[in-house]
């Protein structure tokens, strides 16, 4: 057994007997400044216990997510119809999509961005039209020329009335031109306008009716639209709500389907008792027609990590567009790369780096508006794109846990005359490295460790001062007792 006395002969802390003590006003200020001192000192310990400290680096983009990298956006175009509007991608290792379809989808939209109508569904539109393998130089004439002065007035004479619209430097609408006629002579011959009127074909020249084209919004040549007496009688300037014909083109096919219109249609129908439509034209050559000339186009693209271009553009393989008169003004809502990051997953980032997230959405409420009396003759809207991930890294337990991955991107827009149609063009640009911020962890036992040494530091740096201050006044006490002897 240890004796108590050995065991006392270890105290660090050796006890001075309370009477040997003598307290001071000298050492009761400095004990007091002291306690201040610490608690100051501690509550600025405690601070940067709890702020949180980054660090910052750049590497090569390490990203699990593969080669690829998602494209989300919504842009909204008030001149451009849904019927022609292609997303197309592109970059510099050959890939070359167009009109990308699965994970895109397109609203109708008036010039002033309101909805017209339920969602667009494309057709077969890019698939080859068929046409008359022989061309007929010598035909007559059989359709109705129309314009602004007999439109409205044909059109509410007869139950259906078909109609080309086209323009005579188009190489498809003179394709279309000798079986259009042709057609135009079968159905006469079967339905004459006069004594039967159940339907009629008719043809507009855009070159020379732009205003009633541009009534019906016609984007491209030939397009061929339905019209229903009664059922879509407006106001403002009658027939509206119609059917766009993107069928064959050959005789054959034009004369059919314009039969199968008149088949639903008795000789003594009413004018407004046409209802039944189901069994008119094969649903995948007849779609509805636009009711506005826009178009909001939302969806996501994947693409690879290299340099690109995503398009969006009038596309059609069997129609010309007037590239003097196409308008490529959009807005866009919407413009990012990568996945997505929640509301809440962005706030929490917020308290890390506050200034992350400013650069992901740049193009977010952008307007690129061409106004009519801006020149619009083939200009192509670009944007340049320079993309780079940023990577955060929290340490809030003993394992590292990722947090978000975000795309910041600088933007530069330009608008650019050319020869070709024109474009929306978005040209991005990832880069190969990567900013990596990670969250700095900070040890509780370093934190206790610098408390400890506040307190010790403070209360021995105190005594010093009161072991100085109290011999330096015993000493003044002595030499003004020796004066006084």
């Amino acid at each position: 057994m240890i004796s108590t006395h050995k065991l006392k002969s270890v105290d660090f802390y050796r006890k001075i007997p309370r009477d040997l003590t003598e307290a001071s006003l000298s050492g009761a200020g400095l004990s007091i400044i002291a306690a201040l001192s610490m608690l100051f000192l501690f509550g600025m310990e405690l601070n940067d216990y709890l702020t949180v400290s980054t660090s910052t680096s750049v590497i090569v983009d390490r990203s699990p997510d593969g080669e690829f990298l998602r494209i989300d956006f919504n842009i909204s175009f008030p001149v451009l119809s849904c019927e022609f509007a292609s997303v197309d991608v592109s970059d510099v290792l050959g890939t070359n999509r167009l009109n990308i379809t699965k994970t895109i989808r397109k609203y109708p939209i008036s010039a002033d961005l309101r909805p017209t109508g339920s969602e667009f569904h494309s057709g077969p539109i890019s698939r080859n039209i068929k046409h008359d393998e022989e061309v007929d130089e010598e035909y007559a004439e059989g359709s109705i020329a129309l314009g602004e002065r007999n439109f409205d007035r044909i059109s509410h004479k007869h139950q259906i009335l078909a109609v080309n619209f086209y323009a005579p430097w188009c190489y498809w609408s003179n394709r279309l031109k000798p079986s259009w006629e042709k057609a135009a002579n079968i159905i006469k011959g079967r339905y004459d306008p006069e004594t039967d009127g159940r339907i009629v074909l008719g043809k507009v020249d855009c070159t020379e009716e732009a205003d009633l084209c541009r009534r019906h919004h016609i984007q491209a040549y030939p397009s061929i639209r339905v019209f229903r007496k009664g059922s879509d009688v407006r106001d403002d300037h009658g027939h509206h709500d119609h059917e766009s014909y993107y069928g064959d083109r050959d005789t054959d096919s034009l004369v059919k389907t314009f039969e199968n219109l008149v088949a639903s249609i008795p000789l003594e129908t009413e004018p407004l008792a046409l209802e039944n439509k189901s069994n008119n034209v094969a649903d995948d050559a007849k779609r509805p027609a636009p009711l506005a000339g826009g178009c909001r186009i939302e969806g996501f693209v994947r693409v690879k990590k290299v340099p690109g271009n995503l398009v969006i553009s009038a596309h059609s393989v069997a129609h010309s567009f007037d590239a003097s008169k196409m308008n490529m003004s959009h807005i866009i809502s919407h413009f990012s790369f990568g996945k997505q990051i929640s509301p809440a997953v962005m706030s929490d980032m917020k308290r890390i780096l506050p200034y992350l997230g400013r650069s992901h959405d740049k193009l977010n409420g952008r307007e690129y508006i061409i106004r009519p009396g801006d020149s619009i003759a083939n200009v192509t809207i670009e944007h340049y794109l320079q993309v780079v991930k940023t990577e955060v890294i929290t340490r809030r337990s003993y394992r590292e846990r990722k947090l978000v991955e975000e795309y910041e991107y600088t933007a530069h827009s330009s608008l650019i005359h050319s020869l070709n149609i024109p474009v929306t063009k978005f040209h991005f640009e990832p880069s190969a490295m990567q900013v990596l911020i990670t969250e700095n962890s900070k040890s509780f036992s370093h934190f206790i460790t610098n408390v400890c040494a506040i307190i010790g530091g403070v209360f021995t740096v105190a005594g010093i001062l009161d072991s100085i201050l109290h011999n330096t006044i015993r000493l003044m006490k002595k030499v003004e007792l020796g004066k006084n002897f």
